[in-house]
């Protein structure tokens, strides 16, 4: 109830693999709200995590905890009390970073409210005692309850008789004072103690939760030292493999030198390819370009083609029509010809006419 959320963003949910310890398992099926939690009454934060119904994240901020960017969009922190790793997909690294430093924030807050409770503890048990202690001392003694000596003896006169010894209720004054004053005192002190004893129960009640709690954690750390020792004695397997390897890596090295140097002659080799590869592309793209230009052409040969057949439907056409055409001009000549040959006649007849004509009238 005391709970608030104070910082939310989504992001995919894993958990790492109980049995292996090293592969992840999602525990979402799509991304989901990721928010830190602050309750008031305990004064502690925590990362919460719903999918529908489901809690897949519960994890209470520690001053001893750390929050690791393992790539540009995950990160991962360990759980002690859960027993396991919580990791987190984003989808931008801005949201990654913002995470992340929440999470260092909320840290903070956590260490500063452990050593403020701490203090608090402390003095609280400290003065308490230190008080109990100087207050005892006065009240208790016998002589602030029955007066000193001098006190409980009668003054005596010279040359007097001794007298009676006083009962209770002929007390002097001052003693029946003083009397009542150390029962008042005696009960504040009562009432004191009370009250320490309450509060000491509320301590004793609060570090018994604490070492329940306490208890708690050793045994999961007992288990995590458990998988921190396996995990060891895997990586000492693996040390003393990679010590018997590099017996081998002379050989090793001259390899990779020989694989380097191949590697170099493949890349130089890979860079002509390549502007092989370049030129061809270039050549082609030119080919494709003169393609296209015979394609076009082509395609105006046949449409020239088609129009030199019409023309030369149109040639013969005309042709035909010439021919006839000098055939009748060459009629048309051979006409003229007749008709010029008659003329020619006609006009000598009338010549001989006109000479005649000529005589007849010089001899008339």
């Amino acid at each position: 109830m005391g709970e608030q959320p104070i910082f939310s963003t989504r992001a995919h949910v894993f958990q790492i693999d109980p049995n292996t310890k090293k592969n992840w398992v999602p525990t979402s099926k799509h991304a989901v709200t990721v928010s830190y939690f602050y309750d008031s009454t305990r004064n502690v934060y925590r990362i919460i995590s719903l999918d529908g119904s489901k809690a897949i994240i519960n994890s209470t901020i520690t001053p001893n905890m750390t929050f690791t960017k393992t790539s540009q969009k995950f990160g991962q922190w360990a759980d002690s009390r859960a027993n396991t790793v919580y990791g987190l997909g984003f989808s931008s690294e801005h949201h990654l970073s913002k995470f992340a430093e929440k999470f260092q924030e909320f840290k903070e807050a956590a260490r500063l409210a452990k050593e403020k409770s701490q203090e608090k503890m402390e003095l609280t048990s400290t003065p308490s005692q230190e008080s109990a202690g100087g207050d005892l001392q006065s009240p208790l003694t016998p002589e602030s309850i029955n007066g000193t000596d001098d006190e409980r003896t009668p003054d005596v006169t010279q040359n007097s008789e001794p007298r009676a010894e006083p009962t209770q209720n002929a007390l002097p004054f001052s003693h029946r004072y003083r009397f009542n004053s150390t029962i008042m005192i005696n009960s504040a002190i009562s009432k004191h103690w009370e009250a320490e004893l309450a509060t000491l129960k509320g301590n004793n009640a609060k570090l018994t939760a604490a070492l329940l709690e306490s208890t708690a954690n050793v045994k999961q750390w007992k288990q995590q030292l458990a998988a921190y020792q396996e995990e060891a004695e895997r990586l000492h397997k693996r040390v003393t493999e990679l010590e018997c390897v590099s017996s081998q890596a002379n050989a090793v090295h001259t390899h990779k030198s020989e694989l380097n140097q191949t590697i170099q002659e493949l890349e130089e080799t890979l860079k002509v390819k390549e502007e092989e590869i370049e030129r061809l592309k270039r050549e082609i793209d030119n080919a494709r370009e003169l393609q296209e230009q015979r394609d076009s052409l082509t395609q105006k040969l046949q449409e020239v083609e088609i129009r030199n057949k019409d023309l030369e439907g149109q040639l013969s056409d005309l042709e035909q029509r010439l021919e006839k055409s000098q055939n009748e001009q060459e009629a048309f000549r051979n006409n003229l010809k007749t008709l010029l040959e008659i003329l020619d006649g006609k006009i000598f007849e009338l010549t001989e006419l006109r000479d005649n004509l000529a005589k007849l009238l010089e001899c008339s």
